[in-house]
């Protein structure tokens, strides 16, 4: 009996300890290629990456196309976190970041860092060095909206201080913003787990 069970004991170990580059981690390319005014935003993304609808995929909202209207951005030697109810909506090139943190916390996992430092790689790279951006912290339906809009803030700030400090993006480039349970990807009823709605979106404000 011991040797029947000896795999389903340890299957969830070997499952949650994929390697990046298996759970399909965009690298600092691709992310680039999104984020540019050029690139290619309707097709361009890749899992982890979500652009637009996957084919059959009726729940998930394709990213808006780019606008003129630019955000606007508050000079400061830091990060700068903007309520939820202040950001507009998507208007200019957009990537959604699956970015795994500790349960109920803003406390980047490994598989986070691995995400992150492609996106500061992106992010600092000279192709979109004199353009800012939107970090949005996203949250799926579980607990309050209150409880979930203050810790997808948290989340956001993480993000943005941890490329900012590892990457040396200039802050001011950079504003965090706690969206919680607005915006979901994938429509769900309250107190619903879905993995899709637990995301950061990278959002470029323009120059």
């Amino acid at each position: 009996m011991r040797i029947l069970l000896a795999p389903i004991l340890v299957a969830p170990l070997l499952l949650g300890s994929l390697p990046a580059f298996a759970q399909g981690n965009p690298s600092a390319s691709q992310i680039i290629n999104s984020l540019r005014p050029s690139g290619n935003l309707v097709t361009g993304g890749t899992r982890g990456i979500r652009l637009a609808a996957p084919p059959g995929d009726a729940a998930a909202t394709p990213a808006p196309a780019p606008s003129a209207v630019q955000q606007p951005r508050v000079a400061s030697s830091k990060p700068v976190a903007v309520p939820a109810a202040a950001a507009a909506p998507v208007s200019g090139p957009a990537v959604n970041l699956t970015v795994n943190f500790a349960s109920g916390s803003a406390d980047l996992t490994p598989d986070a860092v691995r995400t992150l430092d492609e996106l500061g790689s992106a992010l600092s790279s000279k192709e979109l060095a004199g353009y800012h951006f939107r970090i949005e912290g996203h949250t799926d339906t579980v607990g309050s909206a209150e409880y979930n809009r203050a810790l997808s803030e948290r989340r956001a700030e993480a993000v943005v201080d941890y490329i900012a400090k590892k990457f040396g993006v200039e802050p001011t480039r950079l504003q965090a913003v706690g969206m919680g349970e607005q915006g979901l990807m994938v429509p769900t009823p309250p107190q619903t787990a879905e993995p899709r709605n637990r995301r950061v979106q990278v959002v470029n404000l323009g120059a």
